[in-house]
């Protein structure tokens, strides 16, 4: 008697260098590792992380419009288009693995094919709540398991009755081993970089940062955006920008920008929405690099209070002045949390990840002989 491991048909809906793609991108790398044959299903157009991962892709069209009307509509049609393209699996041995709640046309296909769906779930922040609605209700009926990103998540937006499992995010190993061989220093020759990392939407708190760079005219501020060196040149005009602040367009690699940084943040407004884990600090914190990050979500079981940065709403102007003007002036300190952040970093290593996710999916697997 053999167990052979079944093949995973992965879906993602828009592949881009952002959170979800790496995350997904190291679930299926440690999927494949452990023998499980993997296919690639998302949209053309871009790249991004799964790019990396070695499997047969296929793709179904999707373009992101910045018109509500037209990307329901191109996402619609995309859903159906992903169901059609799926169907020919209904034959095979295999396992839906969809990331984010919304390729449901994956999810609705491996239902009817009578097909085991896990979810891995990264979001909250799903507009107009109808659409949020509809992915639940999906989820709710077709999905075999769901993978939670954080105890924030699995809490929030548990979905009905299916079984649930919290898994938190990991960085890859090439990642982890080369952000230790670096050597945080509190400053860079007397100057003090500010970094924010993040994608170019409104929630994000990047006229907040601008803001910030404005009242710290002595500091540094560097902000890379998950978007085009054109859509930057669109929205950002040097007129506005202030000189101590530069702008960045999406980075394939951003190991020289947290190692020059000397305090990352994640200015996320609450108040738009609320983040499920927070990357981003995760990744500084493997370079030692100390971070504020907001006081609600995922990010507070990352970051504790002078251990390894500071919890701060970004609504709260004063203490984040207060706080930053403080650490810029304080390399001592700025150590110290330097070493709590990598203490941090280790507690999310990879062996944990890989085993809580390779043993959902043998369980799914079927005996066959030989």
């Amino acid at each position: 008697m053999k167990t052979l491991k079944s093949k995973i048909v992965a879906v993602h809906l828009l592949n881009d260098f952002s959170g979800s793609p790496l995350v997904f991108s190291q679930a299926l790398n440690a999927l494949k590792a452990s023998g499980h044959p993997i296919v690639i299903h998302t949209s053309q157009g871009k790249s991004g992380f799964l790019d990396q991962v070695e499997a047969p892709k296929y793709y179904f069209p999707y373009q992101f419009y910045s018109n509500t009307l037209l990307r329901l509509l191109a996402f619609s049609f995309s859903q159906v288009f992903l169901f059609f393209q799926l169907m020919k699996y209904r034959k095979e041995d295999v396992i839906i693995y969809v990331n984010t709640l919304l390729p449901f046309g994956a999810a609705l296909a491996a239902f009817c094919m009578k097909k085991q769906t896990i979810y891995h779930v990264h979001e909250s922040y799903i507009k107009p709540a109808a659409l949020k609605y509809f992915l639940r209700w999906v989820a709710s009926f077709t999905a075999d398991t769901i993978f939670y990103v954080s105890n924030y998540l699995y809490q929030k937006e548990k979905i009905g009755d299916v079984n649930a499992c919290v898994l938190h995010n990991v960085l890859p190993e090439n990642f982890v081993d080369r952000a230790a061989k670096k050597q945080y220093v509190p400053s860079n020759n007397g100057l003090f970089t500010v970094l924010m990392v993040c994608s170019f939407k409104e929630y994000k708190g990047v006229p907040q940062f601008i803001e910030l760079a404005i009242r710290h005219p002595s500091l540094n501020f560097e902000l890379v955006l998950n978007t085009s060196r054109e859509e930057v040149n669109l929205n950002f005009s040097p007129q506005l920008i202030p000189s101590n602040l530069k702008v960045f367009s999406v980075q394939k690699d951003l190991d020289a920008f947290y190692s020059r940084a000397n305090l990352v943040v994640n200015l996320t407004n609450p108040k738009l929405c609320i983040e499920t884990f927070g990357m981003t600090l995760l990744e500084a914190m493997s370079y030692g690099v100390p971070v504020i990050a907001p006081t609600q979500g995922g990010p507070t079981e990352l970051v504790e209070e002078t251990k390894n940065g500071f919890q701060i709403d970004v609504q709260d102007e004063a203490t984040l002045d207060f706080r930053l003007t403080f650490l810029a002036s304080n390399p001592e300190f700025m150590q110290q949390l330097s070493k709590g952040a990598r203490e941090t970093a280790k507690r999310f290593g990879s062996d944990k990840f890989r085993n809580t996710l390779v043993n959902v999916f043998d369980s799914c697997n079927k005996d066959v002989r030989n």
